[in-house]
């Protein structure tokens, strides 16, 4: 079993709600949603043990939808007992292992268009997150996300999703994954190299009717 490490987000408390600067959408009264200042929250670290030689960072939903047959549709709701699956906002390897934090909007600061170019940051390398998959397709918004996006879940779906950021401290210098890997590609990656997580969890809905 892995030992802890301990992540931190000054944004908000571990458990609370994620403010709106560090999400993809904000509610409206008009539309239901609006497009938000999408920044990635400043995270840090701590903890490492020895032997650390880099780290690897992700944050996902927990509570996408499974079908999107009634997500965002007039008149429905996403029901509560809809099995829910992974959605990934951001996927981070090969971060050094004298790196301790990300600053904030270091990553994002603003809406990408058909996203950010997946690659190489002073940080580390940026893999893909799923807005790659839910704007395909898209004329004005399709193309390759990678790197942070923040949360922007159905307006109409009946609980509060979370948002969980975790921090790997690994055994390898690197995983060896470039270009268009995502999520899962990065979990089979660090597997059976993982010496501590840690995670800071934040939640976020677009539904006035359920308070985040």
């Amino acid at each position: 079993m892995s030992a802890d490490l301990t992540v931190t987000i000054d944004a908000w408390e571990n458990g609370s709600t994620i403010p709106a600067p560090y999400a993809f959408c904000i509610p409206s009264e008009e539309g239901h949603v609006a497009l938000s200042d999408n920044k990635n929250p400043a995270i840090h670290w701590s903890g490492a043990p020895e032997g650390t030689k880099s780290f690897a960072i992700i944050c996902h939903d927990s509570d996408v939808p499974s079908s999107g047959e009634d997500v965002n549709q007039e008149g429905k709701t996403v029901p509560a007992d809809l099995p829910r699956v992974d959605f990934y906002h951001w996927v981070v390897t090969d971060v050094p292992a004298d790196c301790s934090a990300i600053g904030e909007a270091q990553d994002s600061d603003g809406i990408t268009a058909k996203g950010k170019t997946p690659g190489q940051q002073g940080y580390g390398i940026t893999g893909l997150n799923n807005y790659t998959e839910w704007f395909a397709g898209d004329e004005n918004m399709g193309g390759e996300y990678a790197g942070y996006d923040g949360p922007c879940p159905p307006w109409n779906d009946s609980i509060v999703h979370h948002y969980h950021f975790t921090v790997y401290a690994l055994d390898i210098e690197t995983t060896g994954l470039t270009g268009s890997f995502g999520g899962p590609e990065l979990l089979a990656a660090i597997e059976g190299h993982i010496l501590a997580q840690g995670s800071h969890v934040g939640t976020y809905s677009l539904n006035p009717d359920v308070p985040a």
